[in-house]
């Protein structure tokens, strides 16, 4: 079964992704604390750190936001091979529109880029680029080829687009209508760009309820649970957005809760836990540190029928799998390193890769498999947006100081 549920009650909002009966997504967020990511704001360069190719930005919040060199770049600097200087591209007091691309986590502001993307239901508006690009979901050449006919016939301005993978199928005249409307909004926001005050917040992006449907609610076998009537009323109202009939995918249901879900319990206890086992009898150890994310894959209890290269192949098939579905689960970004159990024939090596990178496909951020290390540890990247589950639901502990160990 496949679903998205949406737990709001008070002050807080939980939101979820099922599928196959198993808890791949989760989400959470305070009415006082929401997510910045997709925010866009006419902001102050403060200070301009020529070492670190970056500089600091005021955009209004209570920490001063980081930008890099190469997400300063204007339009016509970045398609060019010749190289720039940080003052060539900004100056301290300038004032400037900018972009979240990740929340602030820690002693760190967030991330900002002055490269403005406004996504919509089928299709990301790039005004930074006139290439109009197709999802990589999207696998039939004939619909590749139909939307890229379609964009290069609708972009204004040398304003390029992405199509996402819920396009497919989508008649033109929907996907135009809705590239002109995040054209109005973007040029909305440019006019913003020579007014007072500064900061000022000049667009923000929908809530963690709005975001989550319109990115994921794609498949017509997938419903939506929500408890509450205001949400779900809100919800109906989306109806233009989609294919079908949208009040059959939604379930009013009041008496439903996250914490009186035992499936779902049973899923979150896990994601919090360092040991994640595996059905076989195997098992796999996730640590998470400041630099990266170590993924350790073990037989356990798991002693095969055949012979020791099925064993450890068979453990490292399920470990795949399951450690797509933790990363995800638990919002792991940065570099992760998997060490799955040594395995001596290069087909058995390409098989894993083949399953680790098809669990991939469902991640919205995108884990890219860099490659193997001569110790044969898998190396992934994936982008990082927001916080992990680990650190937004516990704190450091005062007596090891994160390092999880009590001195003797």
């Amino acid at each position: 079964m496949n679903y998205i549920f949406i737990d709001s009650k008070e002050d807080k909002t939980k939101v979820g992704i099922v599928e196959d009966n198993r808890l791949v997504e989760f989400y959470s967020e305070e009415i006082n604390n929401e997510s910045l990511v997709g925010n866009v704001y006419r902001a102050r360069v403060i200070n301009v750190l020529r070492g670190m190719d970056a500089a600091f930005v005021d955009i209004g919040e209570s920490k001063n936001a980081y930008l890099q060199l190469k997400d300063a770049l204007h339009k016509d600097q970045l398609y060019t091979k010749e190289k720039y200087e940080l003052e060539d591209v900004i100056k301290s007091g300038e004032e400037i529109i900018v972009q979240v691309i990740k929340d602030p986590l820690g002693s760190k502001g967030p991330k900002v880029t002055t490269h403005i993307s406004l996504p919509g239901r089928y299709l990301v508006l790039t005004p930074y680029s006139n290439k109009v690009n197709v999802s990589k979901k999207i696998r039939n050449n004939q619909e590749i080829n139909r939307l890229r006919e379609i964009g290069y016939k609708i972009i204004e301005k040398d304003m390029g687009i992405i199509f996402r993978t819920m396009s497919e199928g989508i008649d033109e005249n929907i996907l135009q209508d809705e590239y002109k409307s995040l054209m109005d909004i973007y040029l909305k926001i440019e006019r913003e760009r020579n007014f007072l005050p500064t900061p000022k917040l000049l667009y923000k992006d929908h809530d963690l309820v709005y975001q989550i449907v319109r990115d994921k609610f794609n498949d017509k076998d997938t419903k939506i649970i929500v408890n509450n009537k205001e949400i779900y009323k809100n919800l109906l109202l989306l109806e233009d957005f989609f294919s079908y009939n949208l009040e059959d995918k939604i379930e009013l249901n009041l008496e439903f809760s996250v914490d009186r879900d035992m499936k779902i319990q049973m899923d979150m206890k896990e994601a919090l836990d360092r040991v994640v086992p595996l059905k076989s009898g195997g098992y796999i150890v996730i640590d998470e540190t400041e630099a990266l994310t170590a993924i350790d894959v073990n037989t356990g209890k798991y002693i095969g029928a055949y012979s020791l290269g099925d064993t450890v192949l068979r453990t490292n098939l399920e470990a795949a799998e399951e450690i797509s579905r933790q990363i995800r689960l638990r919002d792991i970004g940065g570099i992760i390193i998997v060490d799955f159990i040594d395995m001596k024939e290069p087909d058995h090596i390409s098989k894993v890769l083949s399953k680790l990178s098809e669990s991939f496909i469902k991640d919205r951020n995108k884990p890219h498999i860099v490659d193997v290390t001569k110790l044969c540890l898998v190396e992934i990247t994936r982008k990082k947006t927001r916080p992990t589950l680990d650190s937004k639901t516990s704190t450091i502990c005062p007596t090891c100081n994160g390092r999880g160990r009590v001195r003797l």
